[in-house]
């Protein structure tokens, strides 16, 4: 089975919500706590898009099975050279190498733009997360204790960072 990495198209949103919410329910990698729906999502994305922001998919068979994307670091103009990035999986896809292949165009991307850095934030307790950026470069540049709370307890933000 072959992964193919392509541009968002909005029929692709129905399948992200499906990977989005089941991560706002099961994990730490969305601090979010309620589910969205397809409204909202859309909004989120057309948003991205407007700033210029790459949105992509991963596909199996023409199946959405991750998606991944950049945007603002923070919204003063200085950090205009920075990006926050998102990856994420299907959770029956995990393990094929799809993270692998949408982070490695995102970089792409982002060093086509002339972006300076790249920020990933990742919960703590994702050690697998973690290793995964380091693979690529990414390094720990901090960690911000007790930074949101979910599931009854604190959880701490681990920032990583790639200079591109």
């Amino acid at each position: 089975m072959e992964i193919k990495i392509r541009p968002y198209q909005i029929e692709d949103t129905k399948a992200i919500l499906e990977i989005i919410n089941y991560n706002i329910l099961n994990s730490t990698a969305l601090y979010d706590y309620e589910t969205r729906n397809i409204e909202i999502q859309i909004a989120i994305f057309e948003d991205k898009l407007k700033k210029g922001f790459p949105i992509i998919v991963a596909t199996e068979n023409e199946i959405v099975v991750g998606f991944g994307y950049y945007s603002e670091f923070r919204f003063r103009e200085a950090y205009k050279f920075t990006v926050e990035h998102s990856v994420y999986v299907h959770p029956k896809h995990i393990g094929k190498g799809i993270g692998k292949l949408l982070l490695e165009q995102l970089i792409h991307l982002a060093k086509a733009q002339k972006l300076h850095t790249m920020i990933g934030v990742i919960d703590s307790e994702n050690q697998t997360s973690i290793d995964f950026h380091k693979k690529f470069g990414f390094e720990i540049v901090g960690t911000i204790k007790e930074s949101g709370f979910k599931f009854d307890r604190w959880l701490h933000s681990v920032f990583m960072q790639k200079m591109l």
